[in-house]
């Protein structure tokens, strides 16, 4: 005997169908309760807060309310779960699970929020410390007692004034005109460096001295004497 399997019924589908498509899911007011019941328990927490904030004027919590219990107990712990469920015992007092998540996630972000202030602050005293720590640069250069360019110390107001001629006699040795004139002098030392020197030859003894004193002695005729 061969055993034949049931094909799903309409509503199965539609159910199937809407729990492949939960992501698009938001107004359930007009949905039964019984169809809720085999839907919403696939929904993340995103999904089921959506669900129920698209969903007005309908409490959805007789469906939702053990959905978020089970999601309490998911995401802060079997120890934090027990510790909710003796309070309310003991105060006989009940919340919702939906009101507890939301208000023990409100403290955990508080809790992180916190601890990264005092991280924040710890950090910034210790960057405070390290920076009071290190050598710290004025602003201001002081006097210093090397000599300075110019000669003298570069602080030092009676060698002011020799400084100001030193430095006014270097402008003036570098102007247009200085430089002119300089390079007027050296391209007349290198013109005279390559041009051959006419060197003087020493003057040979003309015989002027000598023609004219033999001359002048054949002029002068011997004195005779007279007896």
């Amino acid at each position: 005997m061969s055993f034949q399997r049931k094909p799903p019924s309409l509503l199965d589908l539609c159910i199937r169908t809407t729990i492949d498509n939960l992501r698009y899911l938001g107004d359930v007011g007009e949905t039964d309760i019984y169809l809720l019941k085999d839907i919403l328990p696939h929904c993340t927490v995103d999904q089921l807060t959506h669900i129920e904030e698209s969903t007005k004027g309908r409490d959805l919590s007789s469906v939702t309310d053990n959905l978020w219990k089970r999601f309490y107990q998911q995401q802060f712990g079997v120890e934090s779960f027990n510790v909710v469920v003796k309070r309310m015992k003991e105060k006989s007092i009940k919340f919702k699970w939906r009101q507890l998540y939301d208000a023990k996630m409100k403290e955990r972000e508080k809790a992180q929020k916190e601890s990264v202030d005092r991280l924040r602050k710890l950090y910034a005293a210790e960057e405070s410390k390290k920076q009071s720590r290190q050598i710290k640069i004025c602003s201001k250069i002081p006097p210093s007692s090397k000599r300075s360019f110019f000669g003298g110390s570069g602080s030092s107001f009676p060698n002011l004034k020799g400084n100001l001629m030193k430095k006014a006699k270097l402008e003036s040795i570098r102007s247009p005109e200085a430089r002119i004139q300089a390079d007027m002098r050296k391209r007349d030392l290198q013109r005279q460096i390559s041009s051959p020197h006419m060197i003087p030859r020493p003057a040979k003894p003309n015989g002027l001295l000598g023609k004219g004193t033999r001359s002048s002695s054949g002029l002068i005729k011997p004195f005779d004497r007279r007896s």
